[in-house]
């Protein structure tokens, strides 16, 4: 089985912990592969969510003027491309990238406006998810899911909610009732720093159609059945898994385990840089790790065609490029 050559699909990636070092010493002129390392790397085992999440600081520091947007938007297409990635959603908090002086929306317009270009050069199909975060105001997340809407009819798709999982979610029920009113499609992070009490939390309170992560689900089997039924995809990444401390090892991950179960779910990076991983070498674990062949990656792919936040037509050109590459 050639991996690199399989088409893939990835619904769960990070724009700001994704840089490469080439963007990076681009932006950050002089930057030595060992500071890269240093700022831009999370540590293979963290204390904790929190310490993996505090590698973010860095790119955000270099991802604040147009030029800089451009750059770290069109460098992710190059890494997309070698992965053979045909799809791809692309998640980022515009509000995180105001300090230089660019409003909420120019952000958001650059953005996509960048991405509507590596879609031109690349032939990849990428969308684009806004992220409210744990720690923002109410305010705050409903100008996210505000951005949203106004930026309907372009490659911005969605709504999300990350950051650190232990913060409580009051700030947020009311930008959920919003995008449901909206029809709006919706993932949130949970079952990740937290157990299954996350997820039915995110569950009862935002009902989005997908969780990123999701994995501890498999804590709790009524959970995990109810997700089945309810077909509720989990955004898998593995690597970044072991790296926030949920496992030891990737081979001590339960994606094999909740793929037995039959659960919609797909493997996905989470972020390039932060877990030094790219989405061949996810693959690769899990052929190694659990004997995953052929028809576990393209059932894993069929799933995230099917939970994608894109129209119709462009999932039955998907399923097209998907049959023709995995025959």
């Amino acid at each position: 089985m050639n991996i690199p050559s399989l088409p893939k699909i990835e619904l769960h990636l990070h724009l700001d912990c994704s840089l490469s070092f080439e963007v990076v010493q681009k932006l950050r002129p002089g930057t030595t592969r060992e500071e890269y390392d240093r700022d831009f790397i999370a540590p293979t085992n963290c204390a904790s969510l929190e310490q993996y999440l505090k590698c973010a600081q860095a790119p955000i520091a270099i991802m604040q003027t147009k030029g800089q947007l451009e750059a770290v938007t069109l460098d992710l297409f190059k890494q997309l491309k070698a992965d053979n990635v045909i799809y791809a959603e692309i998640r980022f908090a515009p509000l995180q990238h105001l300090e230089d002086g660019l409003l909420a929306e120019e952000v958001v317009k650059i953005v996509d406006e960048a991405t509507a270009k590596g879609i031109e050069e690349t032939d990849i199909e990428v969308r684009i998810i806004l992220c409210t975060l744990r720690h923002f105001s109410e305010e705050q997340s409903m100008g996210t899911i505000k951005l949203v809407e106004q930026f309907k009819g372009t490659n911005v798709v969605g709504f999300d909610i990350a950051a650190d999982e232990t913060l409580p979610i009051d700030n947020h029920i009311k930008a959920f009732e919003y995008a449901r009113k909206h029809d709006i499609p919706c993932t949130a992070h949970a079952g990740e720093a937290r157990g299954p009490d996350s997820v039915r939390e995110v569950l009862g309170n935002f009902h989005p159609a997908r969780i990123g992560h999701g994995v501890r689900s498999i804590e709790d089997p009524e959970l995990l059945d109810h997700l089945k039924e309810k077909n509720i995809h989990l955004e898998v990444c593995p690597t970044s898994n072991v790296q926030t401390g949920i496992y030891d090892s990737i081979a001590d991950h339960q994606v094999n385990d909740i793929f037995k179960n039959g659960n919609s779910l797909s493997v996905n990076t989470d972020g390039r840089a932060i877990s030094n991983v790219s989405l061949n070498e996810e693959y690769q674990k899990l052929n190694r790790h659990f004997d995953w062949q052929i028809e576990q990656f393209l059932r894993g792919n069929e799933f995230a065609i099917e939970a994608a936040f894109c129209d119709e037509a462009t999932k039955e050109k998907l399923r097209q490029e998907l049959s023709d590459g995995f025959k």
